[in-house]
């Protein structure tokens, strides 16, 4: 018997407000594979992500997790998703564990407290990205680069089998962007499929499996680091106009707090 792959996309269309932001992409994550999505601005890979995650609507083509069509799946603790900040954060009256524990939600029974195994789990996770001695501050104090480690272990908290992260080290310092690279790194080498949507290799260069480069929706790379810095060469040479924004980046990303 086949396992299916974590992730399959194929000949994704995507429109938003009328107007198509991804066209036939394809794409796909085995277990234990390290795909880094990268792209300029605005060429479709936050919209690629957030589809993939069911949070924006497909117009054409077909989104599988493990498997499973995208409509008809409902096995939520498998799926980890870590957006990019969210500027609503600073207004949430929770502590650091409080937020990381919420990422236990689709592993407890409806309306149960937190049991034994949630806060181990969560306390793993707090310490895996560098916050255990903030777990009891409240997430209005924390820097921009301390909210996106606290999304990181609010998503490793479920011990998901996929994990999607859209630009997991924006607003982090290098010291903690490596440290988050070497924790993806690990996290693949025990097995679990990671998507990372990302600028530039960075750090996370040594642990990919497979880049994927986007360009104004289309897919045009997909294979080893080594092929993709002449692209992105290329990419970067023919986007030297202002930033443009993704629109998947001004749609409200729905329960990220």
């Amino acid at each position: 018997m086949t396992t299916a792959e974590p992730l399959t996309v194929r000949g994704l269309d995507v429109r938003l407000d009328g107007r198509p932001v991804l066209a036939g992409v394809d794409l796909t994550v085995g277990s234990g594979e390290l795909v880094a999505l990268l792209g300029a601005n605005g060429s479709g890979k936050s919209t690629l992500v957030k589809t993939a995650v069911g949070l924006l609507p497909a117009s054409g083509g077909s989104v599988e997790l493990f498997g499973t069509p995208l409509s008809r799946f409902h096995d939520h603790a498998r799926l980890g998703y870590v957006p990019q900040r969210s500027g609503a954060a600073p207004g949430v009256p929770a502590t650091v564990t409080e937020v990381v524990l919420s990422g236990r939600l689709s592993r407890r029974r409806l309306m149960t407290r937190p049991g034994r195994a949630d806060r181990a789990a969560a306390e793993r996770a707090i310490e895996q990205v560098g916050m255990s001695d903030l777990r009891r501050r409240p997430v209005a104090e924390l820097s921009g680069g301390q909210h996106q480690r606290v999304l990181i272990a609010r998503a490793l908290a479920g011990e998901p089998e996929l994990l999607v992260m859209d630009e997991p080290t924006a607003g982090v310092d290098r010291h903690h962007t490596a440290a988050i690279a070497e924790l993806v790194g690990e996290l693949t080498a025990s097995g679990t499929a990671v998507l990372l949507v990302a600028h530039d290799l960075g750090p996370v260069e040594p642990f990919v499996d497979r880049a994927v480069v986007l360009r104004d929706g289309h897919v045009v790379y997909d294979g080893s680091c080594g092929g993709v810095r002449d692209d992105m060469h290329h990419d970067h040479a023919h986007h030297a106009h202002p930033k443009v924004v993704d629109p998947a980046d001004v749609v409200p990303t729905k329960g990220v707090w």
